[in-house]
């Protein structure tokens, strides 16, 4: 991943004026206790999740890697938790390093554009690994995560030799895109289970496409 591209001011703002993910807000009302709901939104990108999260009444923790994406996420998230209480909702870290969070803690993780941006098929191993351990038993896992049919410059992807389900092509730099069969096998090697069937969602771009794999799964 291109680090110096997710801290581009007009990335961010690109990033941080998007509508909250049209998947998550109906799922929200599965939660008649929101302060008592502890949901991990992984990959921040700005807080376009994170900050409807706190607004009702999540108690909502975000993960970035870019400083920029978490500065302005803390920005957003301060008039509904108070400056201090943003500082501390909102972190920079690795997705592949969820060492702060206990085991079991979360209720809900948003993992949004996220996941597919690991570099290496370990890396992806070990993010996905994380995630599974800090859900709760009964815990959900919603995530939207590129396709290899995904090609947003219209140049095509370029499968890199010798590492399993990594191209290169994609804006942000080297990327893990996987198939929804192969993210159900993960998943489910795992012990997640889908929740709803696995499915696949095309976005048009000025030069192509985006194909995200859209899956909601619940830990065993």
């Amino acid at each position: 991943m291109s680090e110096d591209f997710w801290e581009r001011p007009e990335v961010v703002a690109q990033f941080a004026a998007r509508d909250a993910d049209r998947r998550l807000i109906p799922l929200l009302d599965d939660y008649p206790d929101p302060g008592a709901t502890r949901v991990l939104d992984l990959g921040c990108a700005g807080g376009r999740n994170t900050v409807p999260l706190a607004a009702r009444g999540f108690d909502v923790h975000a993960l970035d890697a870019s400083a920029a994406m978490v500065e302005e996420t803390r920005r957003r998230l301060a008039p509904i938790v108070g400056a201090a209480g943003a500082r501390e909702r909102a972190q920079v870290g690795r997705m592949d390093d969820l060492s702060r969070f206990d085991s079991g803690s979360i209720d809900l993780v948003v993992a949004l554009g996220i996941l597919h941006q690991a570099a290496s098929w370990p890396e992806w191993l070990r993010a996905m690994g994380e995630v599974v351990r800090v859900l709760r038993p009964g815990g959900r896992l919603l995530i939207a995560h590129f396709s290899p049919d995904t090609d947003p410059t219209g140049a095509g992807v370029t499968p890199v030799a010798g590492a399993p389900h990594v191209y290169d092509g994609l804006h942000g730099g080297r990327a893990t895109l996987l198939t929804v069969a192969e993210l159900d096998a993960e998943a489910a090697r795992l012990g997640l289970r889908p929740e709803t069937p696995t499915s696949t969602g095309e976005t048009r771009t000025d030069g192509g496409r985006r194909v995200s794999v859209n899956g909601l799964y619940r830990k065993a």
